[in-house]
């Protein structure tokens, strides 16, 4: 077997793996498949997270698994498959964040480790057992690599900054008042 026909191969079976790891993932969200909650679930729990508004971020962050990782599979459009499902998963590494790197303690692992294969596939491209090479590359151009990751790379960077604003401002609100709070009531024995 040419070496080139083996890279070709790792490429399908990368853009396989994470293609199918994504579709389940993202059905999960949108469907309620293999155990998920569904749109109207996954709402709740993005606007329990900070992500608002819930549904509209909801379905985003699941066209963003399931789309992304139908085309990577496919190996179709694979710069913007490969940023849109890198971009969906900074979404829950900012979530995953806090808890460290490692899965099994809640940490960002897991979806670090697909948005950089899903990136990975993007910028080096399906190989030739793709849809992409059946169409002549019309989709896996240099100019849609860079238009589709500076996108994708722009949104990530709003819906996390959004969040954090979010969560600052509750954090701000649950605060409790204190005596340097000049909005606390001041007891009246005290003066």
């Amino acid at each position: 077997m040419p070496f080139s026909r083996r890279k070709d191969l790792g490429l399908l079976a990368l853009r396989l793996g994470a293609g199918g790891t994504l579709i389940a993932h993202g059905s999960q969200k949108l469907l309620g498949w293999f155990g998920g909650s569904g749109l109207e679930g996954t709402a709740a729990a993005m606007e329990a997270m900070g992500f608002r508004p819930g549904r509209e971020s909801a379905l985003a962050a699941g066209l963003g698994e399931t789309g992304g990782g139908v085309l990577l599979a496919l190996g179709l459009a694979t710069p913007v498959a490969g940023a849109a499902a890198a971009g969906a998963m900074a979404g829950a590494v900012a979530v995953h964040a806090p808890a460290g790197f490692f899965a099994h303690q809640g940490g960002f692992e897991y979806p670090a480790f697909l948005g950089f294969v899903a990136a990975g596939l993007g910028l080096a491209g399906p190989g030739c057992l793709s849809l992409d090479a059946l169409t002549g590359d019309r989709f896996n151009r240099p100019g849609t690599v860079l238009l589709a990751f500076a996108l994708s790379a722009a949104a990530a960077t709003v819906v996390v900054n959004r969040r954090a604003a979010a969560a600052a401002e509750e954090q701000e609100h649950a605060a409790p008042s204190g005596p340097d709070d000049p909005d606390a009531e001041t007891d009246p024995a005290a003066t």
